[in-house]
């Protein structure tokens, strides 16, 4: 999980550099169709079958990843970006709330604390606001983070089948590939050049490698202690805002980031072999 929040922060770097000349239908669209150029070729040279016995739990999964995402994205169009992440960093808590219904584990009260204590952290990092013309953008962005603990779950449920996670990373990107085509059809196109080509297969890549990490992590480890230590995306990527954009933390907000950082030890700490 360490990983894949380690290149998803590259990924959200790349996307604010790639958003000053590309729309978010854009950004969406190649985000995904990279990514599925990549994993597909990895099928086809290590010689895998893409044919799943889960087609119809797959196709599910990636539906709703797909139409989460494309929440969040409007989110962020809608709302001030520090607003439209902290919505989306809900899924954690969602996810520690179905765990028991779809899953059927009763989850550790330390674990639930220790994602509370994240997400507090992330509220304090980020200072959010929203104001009563931005509920229904509001709603929308935390509908996503309901969504996305959704699909955490059915990540997790779809290891515990035998799904390898590049088959259930390649249905993801291949519907939000086909997706994002449609929505991007009803946008203005900006045109592509030799040099856009690096920052684009850089975001498909980063954003496949994080999601084969993130299902490996879901397949391999308790679902909310991973789940609690996605908040340590929000850490590396204020490191990444420091470096590239000389962008300074308060002390308020180092306090935040000691307190996801803990959040996440906690997590792993209260979480049995």
């Amino acid at each position: 999980m360490l990983v894949a929040a380690f290149f998803f922060a590259i990924m959200g770097v790349l996307v604010k550099i790639g958003a000053q000349k590309f729309t978010t239908p854009e950004l969406v669209f190649y985000r995904s169709f990279f990514g599925l150029v990549f994993i597909f070729a990895f099928t086809r040279f290590r010689h895998l079958s893409v044919t799943t016995p889960l087609l119809g739990k797959q196709l599910s999964r990636a539906t709703i990843g797909f139409i989460s995402l494309l929440l969040f994205f409007y989110a962020i169009s809608e709302l001030p970006l520090a607003t439209a992440v902290t919505l989306n960093y809900t899924s954690p808590l969602f996810m520690a709330i179905f765990t028991p219904f779809l899953l059927h584990e009763r989850p550790r009260k330390l674990l639930i604390a220790a994602i509370i204590l994240g997400f507090l952290g992330v509220v304090l990092l980020l200072k959010p606001s929203l104001h009563a013309d931005e509920l229904i953008a509001g709603g929308l962005g935390l509908l996503s983070g309901i969504l996305a603990g959704v699909v955490y779950i059915n990540v997790t449920q779809l290891a515990r089948a035998g799904e390898p996670d590049w088959r259930t990373v390649f249905y993801f990107t291949l519907v939000c590939t086909i997706g994002g085509s449609l929505w991007m059809l009803l946008h203005h196109f900006s045109p592509l050049t030799w040099q856009d080509l690096p920052l684009l297969l850089g975001m498909g890549a980063s954003a496949t490698i994080a999601q084969l990490a993130m299902t490996r992590a879901y397949r391999t480890g308790n679902s909310i202690a991973v789940g609690s230590l996605a908040y340590t995306t929000v850490v590396i990527a204020s490191l990444f805002g420091i470096v590239l954009w000389g962008e300074t933390l308060s002390p308020d907000r180092w306090l935040a980031v000691g307190l996801i950082i803990l959040s996440g030890i906690i997590s792993v700490r209260a979480t049995s072999r």
